[in-house]
């Protein structure tokens, strides 16, 4: 069976973005287990289920994706798990998370597009919705993943004491809390010298000390991360509100928005299974002889 079977026609750069993500993922698997870093083993694996999702997409839900869209999507999983978690990018480039949230905001916003204007298209759908209505659409279902995004991540750090929600050191805090007089009036500290944490650290009392700041935990990156999604979302919208109004000027937005795959092209992804599966039923029957 040929690798390039998996992805079909017209998928050369697809596979080899594909197959050479993957290597490194296994690279890096082999590297993390060698080092007795099973988290990351765990996150190596995860990466590889995920590389599967495009592919099921296709065969199983008879949606096509553009060779552009495809590969952002690899590249986003491959960049957010392997670089982000497993080496650092998050810590070692400060605008590293900024870059992924804001291309998140920016794919929902042509993922949720390309759903309603599919609708928008089809014979089946008797209302024909207005080009601004669907681009708001786009938006709303941007924002909405983005959002929902936000709530793994407050779930995650609260349920397992993660760190998803980055921390951040700030130098000033405006807090009604901070206010003596209990009135309902907030009170500014600028200028933070010093932060003192008293707790225990795996079950031994300690004393941080954070010089020159004051440690925010997560509201900060939550907001920052809301506004590039946001940011991402507009843009989109904006590019399919004049991909409507002109598909032949604007036409590169289809290189980001899936597609129903037509009756010949759900056929052909129907024979293309058949004939995978009887090439691999056929090596099981070797290995048993």
């Amino acid at each position: 069976m040929k690798r390039l079977d998996v992805f079909g026609k017209n998928k050369k750069a697809t596979a080899t973005v594909y197959f050479v993500l993957r290597f490194l993922v296994i690279l890096t698997m082999i590297f993390q287990f060698i080092r007795g870093n099973y988290e990351n083993v765990f996150m190596c694996i995860l990466t590889l289920i995920l590389f599967l999702i495009p592919i099921i997409i296709e065969r199983k839900l008879n949606i096509k994706l553009p060779n552009t869209l495809e590969i952002i999507i690899f590249l986003f999983i491959f960049s957010a798990q392997i670089l982000g978690e497993v080496q650092n990018f998050y810590g070692i480039f400060k605008h590293w998370d900024t870059i992924l949230h804001t291309l998140n905001g920016f794919l929902c916003g042509a993922i949720g597009f390309s759903m309603i204007d599919i609708l928008n298209r089809s014979t089946k759908f008797h209302k024909m919705l207005t080009p601004v209505f669907v681009a708001l659409v786009a938006f709303c279902f941007s924002m909405t993943i983005g959002v929902l995004w936000e709530f793994i991540e407050y779930g995650m750090d609260k349920t397992f004491n993660t760190d998803m929600q980055k921390d951040r050191v700030i130098s000033t805090v405006s807090s009604t809390l901070l206010n003596e007089s209990e009135e309902n009036k907030e009170k500014v500290i600028k200028d933070i010298e010093k932060t003192m944490i008293y707790g225990s650290v795996e079950g031994e009392k300690s004393v941080i000390s954070i010089d020159g700041s004051y440690l925010d935990i997560g509201i900060n990156d939550t907001m920052k991360d809301l506004i590039v999604n946001f940011i991402g979302a507009v843009v989109f919208s904006i590019i399919g509100l004049l991909y409507i109004k002109n598909r032949d000027e604007y036409r590169f937005a289809e290189e980001f928005m899936p597609i129903m795959k037509t009756e010949e092209e759900i056929e052909e992804t129907r024979k293309e299974l058949e004939r995978l599966e009887k090439v691999l039923e056929e090596k099981k029957n070797k290995k048993v002889k």
